[in-house]
């Protein structure tokens, strides 16, 4: 885990429990991105750095749930997911969008910008 003073930007999420509280539950605080991958997928382990470089810069804007599909299988099946990584945004307990695939970092950035709310004047 990822953490920037004593917030934590990213955090592993395991079971339908904690996923209820830590994403659908949190995602009325803040956006939540949860990423669903596999540690055997070559596009997870190339989209994962990005990520970890990205989620850091909204400064709590955003937070990153990972989560291991083949440890949490029905929550991949509840989501739809068909490939790996899928990425999916939640804001105020629904999926707002989702991707899949790798993505270099503009394009994480422009997903994330499109979703989130901007920062409000004075708080850059």
């Amino acid at each position: 885990m990822i953490t920037v003073g004593s917030l934590p930007y990213i955090f592993d999420v395991d079971g339908n429990k904690e996923f209820q509280e830590r994403v659908i539950d949190g995602s009325h605080l803040q956006p939540v991105l949860v990423d669903i991958g596999a540690d055997w997928c070559g596009p997870c382990l190339t989209l994962d750095p990005v990520l970890e470089r990205v989620i850091p810069e909204y400064q709590g804007r955003v937070v990153l749930a990972k989560i291991d599909a083949d440890e949490n299988m029905k929550i991949a099946g509840h989501y739809r997911v068909r490939g790996f990584p899928t990425v999916i945004m939640f804001i105020d307990g629904e999926e707002v969008d989702r991707f899949h695939s790798a993505k270099p970092f503009h394009v994480v950035r422009e997903f994330i910008d499109r979703n989130i709310p901007p920062t409000p004047p004075g708080q850059e």
